[in-house]
C-alpha cells in the first residue's frame, strides 16, 4: 500500500511537469496559426481555468458518489430491494438527458453560473457509481457475510467492516468512470458562464479561432488521462490491500 502511494506521488510530480510542458507548447501555437491575430488564449490563465474546472468536477463528483453509493447500498438491503428497479431506471434516465438540455432547463430557474452545471454533472455522474456499487456488493460471496454474522457483527458492522472494503475496488472503478466523464462534460458548463477548461473551446468556436479550441481540448484530454492514471494506481493499491 505504501509503495503504491509513493508511485502515485511520483506520477503526480511527473504530471505537473507534463502540464507545464503542455502549456509551454500551447504558447508556440502562434507560429502554427499566423493568420489569427490572437492565437494564444490569454483572457484567463490556464492555471485558473484548470483549478475552476477541477473544483467543479470535484464538487459534482462528490455528490454523485454520495448519491450513487448511498442508493446502491440502500437497494441491496432487504428493506430496499423492491426499489432497486426504480432506482436503476431513474439513474439511467438521468444520464440519457444531454448536459446541454439539463442546462437549458436549469438556467431559467436557477440562473447562470455553477449551479446548473453542478446539477447536470451530478445527473451524469450518478449512474456509473450506482452500477459499480451494485456490482461490487453483489459479487461478495454470501458465505462471507454469514461468517461475519456468526461472529456477532450487526448489519451496520458487516457493511462497514466486510462488505464495503471488499467492494471498494469495484466501486472505485465506477467512481473513476464518473470522474472522467465529468472532466469531459464539464467543458459544456462554460456555455452558462462557468469558468472551466471549456472556456477557450467555447470562445474559439464562437470566434472561429481553431487555436483556442485546440488549447482547451488538449488540456481537457490531459486532465482526463492524468485522472485515469491516478485512479488506476489507487484501484491497484486497494485490490492488493484487499488480498
Amino acid at each position: 500500500m505504501q509503495q503504491e502511494m509513493t508511485r502515485i506521488h511520483r506520477l503526480l510530480g511527473r504530471t505537473i511537469v507534463l502540464v507545464t510542458h503542455d502549456i509551454d507548447e500551447a504558447l508556440r501555437l502562434a507560429a502554427l496559426f499566423p493568420q489569427l491575430p490572437r492565437p494564444v488564449y490569454q483572457q484567463e490563465s490556464f492555471a485558473a481555468l484548470a483549478l475552476a474546472h477541477f473544483w467543479l468536477v470535484g464538487i459534482s463528483s462528490l455528490f454523485a458518489v454520495i448519491i450513487g453509493t448511498g442508493a446502491g447500498i440502500a437497494v441491496t438491503r432487504p428493506w430496499g430491494a423492491e426499489f432497486r428497479p426504480l432506482v436503476e431506471t431513474i439513474a439511467a434516465v438521468g444520464q440519457t438527458f444531454p448536459p446541454v438540455a439539463v442546462l437549458a432547463i436549469a438556467v431559467p430557474v436557477i440562473g447562470f453560473g455553477l449551479q446548473p452545471a453542478i446539477i447536470a454533472l451530478i445527473l451524469y455522474g450518478v449512474l456509473p457509481v450506482l452500477q459499480a456499487t451494485l456490482a461490487g456488493l453483489g459479487a461478495i460471496d454470501a458465505s462471507v457475510t454469514v461468517v461475519a454474522k456468526g461472529m456477532g457483527m450487526s448489519r451496520g458492522q458487516r457493511l462497514r467492516k466486510v462488505e464495503l472494503p471488499l467492494a471498494a475496488p469495484v466501486i472505485l472503478a465506477g467512481v473513476r468512470t464518473s470522474v472522467i466523464i465529468n472532466i469531459g462534460t464539464a467543458t459544456v458548463a462554460s456555455t452558462v458562464g462557468a469558468s472551466t477548461l471549456g472556456t477557450p473551446i467555447i470562445i474559439g468556436l464562437s470566434g472561429f479561432n481553431t487555436a483556442y479550441v485546440i488549447q482547451g481540448a488538449l488540456l481537457v484530454a490531459l486532465a482526463a488521462i492524468i485522472a485515469n492514471r491516478l485512479f488506476e494506481r489507487l484501484v491497484q493499491a486497494l485490490s492488493q490491500h484487499a488480498k
